[in-house]
């Protein structure tokens, strides 16, 4: 089994920065994909961020120039450098990691259990 920990959301004014992490642990041969979505209320989960196997990014329009995902694959972790924030990236971000079992050798997707950011002067 594995866990995903999320930490890093809180409130910030507008113009601020905010750095996410997500934390895989458990029994793991390796990470592949690792992503970053977000649901503000009454909206759909949307991508914001996603780092395949080989470190390629790609971003949401929105977020583009203002957010920068990287990982540490020593760590099996996941971060979210959010910069320029602005009150419509308020909502509950979610870490998703794709993770190779250690005894099947099958990849499956996981959750982390979601952290609040709040954007607001």
């Amino acid at each position: 089994q594995v866990q995903l920990v999320e930490s890093g959301g809180g409130l910030v004014q507008p113009g601020g920065s905010l750095r996410l992490s997500c934390a895989a642990s458990g029994n793991i041969f390796r990470t592949n994909a690792m992503g970053w979505y977000r649901q503000a209320p009454g909206k759909q989960r949307e991508l914001v961020a996603a780092i395949g196997r080989g470190g390629s990014t790609n971003y949401a329009d929105s977020v583009k120039g203002r957010f920068t995902a990287f990982k540490d694959n020593t760590k099996n972790t996941v971060y979210l450098q959010m910069n320029s924030l602005k009150p419509e990236d308020t909502a509950v971000y979610y870490c998703n990691v794709n993770v190779r079992d250690g005894s099947s050798r099958r990849d499956n997707d996981y959750w982390g259990q979601g952290t609040q950011v709040t954007v607001s002067s």
